[in-house]
């Protein structure tokens, strides 16, 4: 568990001292969302009807822009290597480096999304399902995408790669997480779209870090 809290420490530490390089998934994210309603036009009835899509379709694209640098640094300072020889298991280490990850890039998205949410009109009794949903959707964004970014590490065309993998594995979680927020908005309720979130999100916790240790330990024996 230390060395697990060293792990999370560090990154949080070299996001502080790379605060540009960190920033531009989050000024993507607003720059997308701010930008919509200008191109279709400030309809304040279109633009509520696809206010949850719009937010998290940019939030999905904003995760993928730091995902291709997740490990790649480890691999070449040989940081993986003392990573395998550390007595921790190397899934938690994965899971520390994406907890990391997700503070950084999840978490902001979290705490801007009222002010996103009234930009796109969304109404006001579908703001608690929309914090929700992204309090149980973008950790999982994050885990896919710490996966994608494992399978594609040393890959010439990681990035490419990385989106081509990430995309596909991420449609329930944008179908559940949109058709909740809309439900609200409408007046239904939302909880068994909130419960499949949660769903997939444990077994994204239970599941991915073996995965994620799995394509490390693959890229270190090439």
């Amino acid at each position: 568990m230390n060395k697990l809290l060293v792990i999370i420490g560090h990154d949080l530490r070299l996001a502080f001292r790379r605060r540009s390089e960190w920033f531009q998934p989050l000024w993507f994210l607003l720059l997308v969302v701010a930008l919509f309603p200008l191109g279709i036009g400030p309809q304040p009835a279109l633009l509520s009807q696809i206010a949850a899509g719009v937010i998290w379709i940019a939030a999905l694209l904003s995760n993928m822009l730091s995902l291709e640098s997740l490990f790649r640094e480890d691999a070449q300072n040989g940081r993986l290597e003392q990573w395998l020889l550390l007595d921790a298991s190397l899934p938690a280490l994965a899971a520390g480096r994406t907890f990391a990850h997700w503070l950084v890039t999840g978490l902001p998205v979290i705490l801007i999304s009222p002010l996103l949410a009234a930009w796109m009109q969304l109404p006001q009794a579908a703001m608690d399902t929309l914090i929700l949903s992204l309090l149980l959707g973008t950790p999982t964004l994050s885990l896919l995408g710490s996966l994608g970014a494992a399978l594609t590490l040393g890959s010439r065309q990681g990035g490419m790669l990385l989106a081509l993998l990430i995309a596909p594995l991420s449609v329930p979680v944008l179908v559940f997480a949109t058709n909740a927020v809309s439900d609200a908005a409408s007046g239904f309720i939302a909880d068994t779209q909130l419960l499949l979130l949660g769903v997939i999100l444990l077994f994204a916790i239970t599941l991915i870090p073996f995965a994620i240790a799995a394509a490390l330990r693959i890229h270190l024996q090439e």
